[in-house]
């Protein structure tokens, strides 16, 4: 594996020592790590980083984790967080986790403990990948049907028989037959489980569902 396909972490610790330590242990564990000494640093490009996990030391100065872990949420950068924390900080912990974290470890942390956090984290980014990618190709694949179409396929999402959704646009029942036979065509399935599937993707239906 080259290093750019590597699964990438960016950690957030105000010790140096900590740094150099779990930088290390994560490299030989398979990682790229971009370390960083404060929260601050690691939010001046918040917008810009390649997506990784993040492992986020609780107790920092200037700005601890959960400030941190905020303002990452307030800027809409939704990668996988796991605090770190020292002896007694626990209680912090939970509130991190309240506030999204997946996960904390206590320091001194052992490697299979960190690496079955990062795993975790992984998991979740990835999934969150191939949610957006489903999206995007669901939102092409509806970009086909006609403004009509796409107002059956709305109440077909929530969950209305055609005689409402043909009441509710002011058209026949069999009209409304015709628009879902094009728009099940149009999306290439066979199926109305299979069109809704699509729909939901794309997000329709969510707002009145």
């Amino acid at each position: 594996m080259t290093d750019d396909a590597k699964p990438l972490v960016h950690l957030v610790d105000d010790e140096e020592a900590i740094r150099r330590s779990a930088g290390f242990m994560l490299k030989t564990s398979g990682y790229r790590v971009e370390t960083y000494a404060s929260g601050m640093e690691l939010l001046k490009d918040a917008r810009r980083l390649e997506p990784g996990c993040i492992l986020l030391d609780v107790r920092m100065p200037e700005m601890d984790g959960l400030e941190v872990q905020k303002t990452l949420r307030d800027q809409g950068v939704a990668f996988p967080v796991i605090v770190m924390t020292g002896h007694g900080d626990v209680g912090v912990a939970v509130k991190a986790m309240k506030n999204g974290a997946i996960d904390f470890i206590e320091k001194p942390f052992e490697k299979a403990v960190l690496v079955a956090a990062l795993e975790e984290g992984f998991t979740r980014l990835e999934r969150a990948d191939r949610g957006r990618e489903r999206a995007e190709e669901a939102a092409v694949r509806l970009q086909a049907l006609t403004p009509r179409e796409r107002d059956v396929l709305e109440g077909l999402a929530q969950g209305l028989p055609n005689k409402t959704i043909a009441y509710d646009l002011g058209i026949s029942p069999r009209t409304v037959e015709i628009h879902r036979a094009n728009l099940m065509s149009k999306l290439e399935v066979r199926s109305l489980s299979d069109a809704l599937r699509i729909a939901f993707a794309a997000g329709v239906g969510e707002e009145k569902a």
